[in-house]
């Protein structure tokens, strides 16, 4: 009989141990952890106690998931608090930038918007943008994570926690001096228009951690933020 032919005859007559008692005692195992042979019976409570562990380190590692996502929700309600309650469309920007860095400890966060209506087409949240931050701006189906590459959007952000979007861009050496190592970018659509409508505006996160904003981490959440920033900086919009 060969090796398979030994495991299907006991997965099939279970009562094979049950019979023959004293084998459970007597089969000698390779120790995995040692050069001591083990019995059946201790070699089957290693792997138990292994399987244990693995799965004690797993639930371990979901509650620490679920704690930071209830952080994260009740975050998001604050921050959402603040936007609903901002009653001047002109100080939406601020109010998303600075609520964004205040609640959830971003190190920098900044937005631009264009094609906005003639009142607000003069104020600094509409300045700055170049051509390309359009096109990739619209190319954005969903939010950008990762290294901090030189983005135009960057510029916008400043080294000190308390700088407000609508702050001057600086020069592209400023922008990789503030310490911008890692980046978040989001797309604003109007959210009554169609799923595929240009984009009238990008929100910018950066953090001099690199590992702050990776390209492996999920998005659901800043997906979240995009949608309802969007909403409320669409009363910019021309109607």
């Amino acid at each position: 009989m060969n090796d398979r032919e030994v495991a299907d005859y006991l997965l099939a007559n279970p009562e094979f141990f049950a019979e023959h008692a004293e084998l459970l005692a007597s089969v000698r195992l390779a120790n995995p952890h040692g050069k001591a042979a083990v019995s059946l019976q201790e070699r089957q409570m290693d792997m138990l106690r292994e399987k244990n562990k693995h799965l004690e380190r797993r639930l371990a590692e979901l509650l620490r998931y679920g704690h930071e996502n209830d952080s994260i929700a009740s975050k998001f309600g604050r921050w959402t608090t603040r936007v609903m309650a901002e009653r001047d469309p002109g100080a939406l920007p601020r109010t998303i930038s600075t609520g964004l860095r205040d609640v959830f400890d971003v190190p920098q966060a900044a937005l631009r918007v264009w094609d906005v209506s003639e009142p607000y087409s003069q104020a600094d949240f509409t300045r700055h943008v170049g051509e390309e931050v359009r096109i990739f701006a619209n190319s954005l189906a969903t939010p950008y994570c990762g290294a901090n590459t030189g983005f135009e959007a960057a510029q916008w952000l400043t080294p000190a926690v308390s700088a407000v979007a609508g702050e001057a861009a600086g020069s592209a050496e400023g922008a990789a001096a503030n310490g911008t190592e890692s980046i978040a970018l989001i797309a604003l659509r109007d959210p009554e228009a169609s799923d595929d409508a240009s984009a009238f505006g990008l929100l910018v996160m950066g953090s001099p951690d690199a590992r702050r904003f990776h390209d492996g981490m999920a998005t659901d959440f800043l997906t979240q933020i995009g949608a309802l920033a969007s909403a409320a900086l669409s009363r910019l919009l021309p109607r």
